[in-house]
């Protein structure tokens, strides 16, 4: 049994961000070894199994840590006790795999990087690559590290896990259609993604201009750079320009994204990439989960999602997904049938036991 240090953001609620929840439902179900898991100080305990929590940030902040939060990570990591494993859970970049890179040679311990969602094209793999086990989602993202020249026995492929959520109740969802002020009886369609990064958002605009059915689009983005402001306004003046500018709310983030993917008829996702987020995004993982038919784009990672029939991909012209948009709103028995087959995908790949076993075994070789 070894002491496993997980180097994360603050595992703390709200459970809105992939890689914390990664380290959450790790900690949760992983046996075999002593985890060590980055809390909050003053922050109320979490139920996260057998797992020592470390208060080593200060207050919870709404997306990135602050500075000061960066150095007592960094205090941590270099003065602290020494675990048997230290493991990284971030979206690399040159900055923040240094200074893990610096560590992790200071501490002399082996060390695992799980690449929470792939790195910018304009960094080169081994600038920020340092593990000595690289633990990529998706086999999308192993392709090109080792087209990058990664050696394939430093990488390993585990797939994100998604808990078994019950379905939201009816009173939540319809608090979410009066919060999002959503038409009843009108079929449903969800973005859940980023604005900054791909056309994917476009794609949803035009494919609700090209389907009819009265259907109504959530677009549910969190921001995560000054430009998705910038992007909303373009989005919301397209909207206008379709003729669809009353079928579109623009809902950012979310409160409850459960209830509203629960809501949905059909969840759009034709993001060309999936920069800045997880490569089996967990937006997607659990409107499978909750039957709901999803849509991504032919070539980007989220594409894997369809090889078992979970999910269907789509061509990036138009009218491919106007097409296939149409032909799922008006097909009510065959949108059942691809929920179900999803939801039994998500059950048998993305179990937290599963990802947690797969990750105990990575432990085990490495100790």
């Amino acid at each position: 049994m070894g002491d496993i240090l997980l180097v994360s953001k603050p595992v703390v609620p709200p459970w809105n961000d992939s890689s914390k929840n990664l380290v959450r439902d790790l900690a949760r179900h992983l046996s075999g070894h002593r985890l060590h898991v980055m809390v909050c100080t003053g922050a109320p305990a979490e139920p996260l199994g057998d797992a020592h929590q470390e208060r080593v940030y200060g207050r919870p902040r709404a997306f990135a840590p602050a500075p000061v939060d960066h150095a007592r990570v960094l205090g941590r990591l270099l003065l602290g006790p020494a675990p048997d494993i230290l493991h990284f859970f971030f979206a690399p970049n040159p900055k923040t795999s240094g200074a893990a890179r610096l560590c992790v040679r200071a501490r002399r311990r082996p060390s695992i990087q799980t690449v929470c969602s792939a790195p910018s094209e304009q960094y080169a793999p081994s600038r920020v690559l340092f593990g000595d086990r690289i633990v990529v989602l998706s086999r999308h993202t192993w392709s090109r590290f080792v087209d990058a020249g990664i050696p394939e026995e430093r990488l390993v492929q585990i797939p994100p896990c998604i808990p078994a959520h019950p379905a939201p109740e009816d009173i939540r969802l319809r608090a979410v259609r009066r919060q999002h002020q959503l038409p009843e009886g009108a079929p449903i369609l969800v973005y859940p993604g980023d604005l900054e990064f791909s056309a994917g958002a476009d794609r949803s605009l035009e494919a609700l201009a090209d389907c009819g059915h009265g259907a109504h689009l959530v677009i549910a983005s969190r921001a995560k750079t000054r430009r998705a402001h910038e992007r909303a306004v373009v989005l919301q003046k397209r909207a206008q320009a379709l003729g669809i500018g009353g079928r579109v709310s623009f809902a950012g983030e979310v409160t409850d994204m459960h209830a509203l993917l629960a809501l949905a008829t059909v969840v759009l996702l034709p993001a060309e990439t999936l920069y800045a987020k997880m490569d089996l995004p967990l937006a997607v993982l659990e409107a499978m989960l909750f039957e709901r038919p999803v849509v991504v784009l032919k070539g980007s990672p989220a594409a894997e999602l369809t090889v078992q029939g979970g999910a269907q991909a789509v061509a990036a012209e138009r009218d491919a997904i106007g097409d296939v948009v149409s032909r799922l709103l008006e097909d009510v028995e065959g949108r059942r049938e691809l929920g179900r087959r999803a939801r039994a995908q998500v059950l048998k790949d993305h179990a937290p036991s599963t990802m947690a076993e797969r990750y105990r075994m990575l432990y085990d070789a490495l100790t």
